[in-house]
């Protein structure tokens, strides 16, 4: 009996003897305070060791490795340690015994030490994993899904099979961290309408758990980006998280998230106010190479002149020390900072003139656009670039590599490609995208107008180039039968090929397939119709019809670019007071939250369609506004700020002189007088032609005044009075100041300008319209024309506008026929 009992009782004393002595070693490895310690446990128990003591192991090396940041780059002397292979090899026969968290928290912490990822352990590991896949939870699924991506495995079939449980149990998914971390690794995979779910699932997660976290936020964001898919809503949200967390992010959050805003075309004023003073806080605390040049670049674009000079100061003075990349980084941030600091323009050129031979395709043209810009002149440096950028074309095969190289050489000085090139180019065409074919045609354009310029002709061969470019974007236009598939590829492209060589087959298929126009794609279209200057009636109607329908799925932000083309092309839809009520309401309704200057443009463009609403303007004209305003003008770039300035001025003139009733001043003399004085330009040959026969017709020049500025700041081509009985008057007989009445810049109402005329007289002005005043197709008059137009006619002017295509007709083509053209309109009936 007594044996019996000894027997029986054997098999628990071993089960309760394992978990003691496994819990004394795990015990003693988290109280181990360096890596040493942790080693010499390995090394005395190796024999022993358990697959929870392996994983306790790992788990307290990578606590050592995150907490001494001095220890950060101390990868490589743990990963060649000789206990650490020991403990890599004893985890391989481990691995069957292992659960499914310690099993991927193993394999994510030998990639932080840099194991190769052909290494056996991180093999066998990979291989387990994925015979368990199915059986993972979403945490650990995510932590495995990260680890794939660190192996560059985005497009594996492995992470297929992610993406595939993903959408299978998303419903069922309640962690926002392990579902935006999810989100990241498939984004490569996935289709536009899991893309879609996925956005859903995270926007209702928001609303349900607490994502305040900035990492979970900038994941998002980061998913955004990948899929190339600007949902405001979702990035508002973030970028609440962002603003609510700024003091804790550090210089390498900011850094991340003003380059995702970046390629989304994202602007939060309020984020990027905040970043600007908590990274100029950090310049005089940043003193190594690699964290200033990270700070030099995500400071620079957006700093003040006198952190700009900081910046530069302080990095001519390290940068004997800027790697390759780091150069690199710094060239591109100069360009986008505008820098004209030569000597460090010239230091920074001759560290990439150094390490010239080691970039790549696409970094070779970063450096020629940001050189050609920052105004570099070296030749040495120029022909090292043209040798190295032919010898790569002349072995590329891959249509985006061959585009960049192009692209590169037609900006260098002397943009030549051989006949080799041109055949290397030739070769791809036919499997290239639009937005490859727009990149080609771009460079050939380019290198076109060099050889006019320099040797005034036009190679037989860039003709044939062209022309086989137009062939094939004429076969990928004629190919498209799918909106969204249309829509994908054309939506990247910036150039102007399709607006002006394939411009009537591009609206032709947009035109066809028109009920594709959707809430989600409504303002991208309306986006490119504005550059295109060309009047669709069908696309523009379309466009209003869903803005009135489905007005509560689009976002304030979309309300700007959606009104452009109907500012522009001077066009009423049939559905008008709906249509521009609708974009109206919502516009009032996110008065507080759309930026300056988006407000300042939204007054403009609706201005320009002569609705005038009280409360944008009332917002815009104000002090604490134009305060805001001003400062976010200091971080934009020069050309999109004096574009702003504009607007601005033009606003301000359009309600004083058209709601005088509102009683807002006139406040832009200042900045008028000094851009006229900047703006002195010369006539055209037809402007000459009129000066001529208006003298003529009205007894000499001093019946006629060329270039005149009228008040409130218009240039007027011609301009010239009559008085009652339609006799010209000379101007030395007028009492007229020239671009101003009295009061009128105190004043609420405006004075007429006849008030400055003798009694009965008519003061009259020309104006010339080229094709730029007109639609593409149409002689149709576009917005800003026809504003100034009636502008005019409120100071009192009497307008006459010649259209280029009636003073270039035929019916005009003698002299006769255009004095006599004239005649009638200063004299007689007006027919324009």
């Amino acid at each position: 009996m007594f044996r019996l009992r000894a027997i029986s009782t054997f098999p628990w004393r071993v089960f309760q003897f394992r978990p003691f002595s496994c819990e004394s070693l795990i015990v003693k490895m988290n109280n181990c305070t360096d890596e040493e310690q942790v080693f010499d446990l390995i090394e005395r128990n190796k024999a022993t060791l358990t697959e929870e003591q392996v994983g306790c192991a790992f788990s307290t090396l990578w606590r050592f490795k995150k907490q001494n940041i001095s220890r950060l780059n101390n990868v490589k002397s743990v990963r060649d340690h000789p206990n650490f292979l020991i403990l890599c090899n004893l985890t391989r026969s481990k691995i069957k015994l292992m659960n499914d968290s310690t099993l991927v928290n193993v394999l994510y912490i030998t990639q932080r030490f840099a194991v190769e990822p052909h290494d056996p352990l991180v093999e066998a590991l990979v291989t387990e994993a994925w015979e368990r896949l199915e059986r993972f939870d979403m945490n650990v699924l995510s932590m495995f899904s990260t680890c794939l991506a660190d192996q560059h495995l985005y497009c594996s079939p492995l992470m297929g099979e992610i993406a595939a449980i993903v959408n299978r149990n998303l419903e069922t998914i309640q962690d926002l961290r392990s579902l935006s971390v999810l989100m990241v690794s498939i984004s490569a995979l996935i289709s536009q309408c899991f893309q879609k779910q996925l956005v859903n699932k995270a926007e209702l997660l928001f609303d349900t758990t607490d994502a305040s976290i900035v990492s979970i936020s900038r994941r998002i964001v980061q998913f955004l980006r990948n899929v190339k898919y600007s949902y405001y809503p979702l990035l508002e949200r973030c970028n609440k998280v962002f603003l609510s967390n700024v003091n804790h992010l550090n210089l390498d959050s900011i850094s991340k998230i003003l380059g995702l805003y970046q390629v989304l075309q994202f602007r939060s004023f309020e984020f990027v106010a905040v970043a600007k003073k908590r990274l100029s806080e950090m310049i005089p605390l940043t003193d190594d190479p690699e964290s200033f040049v990270k700070l030099f670049v995500t400071l620079g674009p957006i700093a003040g002149p006198e952190e700009k000079k900081q910046l530069q100061s302080t990095l001519l003075l390290m940068s004997e020390e800027l790697s390759r990349q780091q150069a690199l980084a710094v060239v591109g941030a100069m360009e986008a900072m505008e820098s004209r600091n030569s000597h460090l323009i010239k230091k920074i050129a001759s560290i990439l003139h150094k390490y010239l031979d080691n970039y790549k395709p696409v970094e070779l043209l970063k450096i020629t656009q940001a050189l050609i810009f920052l105004q570099f002149q070296s030749k040495e440096l120029f022909v090292k670039l043209r040798e190295l950028l032919l010898s790569s074309l002349k072995v590329s095969v891959i249509p985006s590599e061959v585009s960049v190289l192009v692209s590169a050489i037609s900006m260098l000085p002397s943009p030549h490609i051989s006949e080799e090139g041109t055949s290397r180019i030739e070769a791809v065409l036919p499997q290239c995208s639009l937005f490859e074919l727009d990149d080609f045609a771009s460079s050939v354009l380019r290198w076109i107008q060099y050889d006019h310029r320099c040797s005034a002709r036009i190679a037989g061969k860039q003709l044939k180039l062209l022309q086989k470019l137009d062939l094939y974007g004429l076969q990928r236009l004629q190919q498209r039968s799918n909106f969204d598939l249309f829509w994908k590829e054309f939506k990247p492209i910036k150039g102007d090929w399709l607006c002006e060589s394939l411009l009537e087959e591009t609206m032709d298929t947009l035109q066809h397939l028109v009920d594709g126009i959707n809430c989600m794609n409504v303002s991208g279209i309306a986006s490119f119709i504005s550059r295109t200057n060309y009047l669709s009636s069908l696309l523009l109607d379309r466009i209003a019809s869903v803005v009135v329908q489905q007005i509560e799925k689009i976002h304030p932000f979309s309300i700007l670019p959606i009104l452009l083309p109907f500012s522009i092309l001077n066009y009423d839809p049939p559905q008008r007071d709906e249509f521009f009520g609708t974009c109206i309401r919502c516009i009032d309704s996110n008065l507080g939250t759309l930026d300056p200057l988006v407000l300042v443009f939204l007054g403009f463009n609706l201005a320009t369609l002569q609705y005038f609403p009280e409360n944008l303007l009332k917002t815009i004209f104000n002090i604490k506004f134009l305060a805001r305003l001003d400062s976010q003008l200091e971080i934009l770039p020069s050309s999109l700020r004096t574009r702003v300035q504009f607007r601005l001025m033009e606003l301000n003139r359009a309600v004083c002189l058209e709601c005088p009733e509102f009683e807002i001043p006139w406040f832009h003399e200042r900045f008028c007088q000094q851009q006229f004085n900047k703006d002195i330009g010369n006539m055209s040959s037809a402007q000459q032609e009129i000066y001529r026969m208006l003298a003529d017709i009205l007894g000499g020049v001093n019946c006629v005044k060329a270039s005149n500025l009228s008040p409130y700041y218009y240039t007027v081509d011609f301009e010239c009075f009559l008085d009652k009985r339609k006799r010209p008057l000379p101007y030395g007989n007028c009492n007229i100041t020239v671009g101003k009445l009295p009061g009128m810049y105190s004043e609420p109402s405006t004075q007429r300008v006849g008030s400055l005329l003798p009694l009965g007289a008519e003061r009259i002005a020309f104006e010339f319209l080229d094709s730029r005043a007109f639609c593409r197709n149409l002689p149709h008059l576009k917005g800003k024309s026809a504003m100034k137009k009636r502008h005019l006619e409120i100071l009192g002017y009497h307008v006459i506008q010649i259209p280029y295509f009636e003073w270039n007709s035929m019916a005009m083509s003698q002299k006769d026929a255009r004095i006599k053209y004239l005649r009638e309109h200063v004299f007689g009936t007006d027919k324009s």
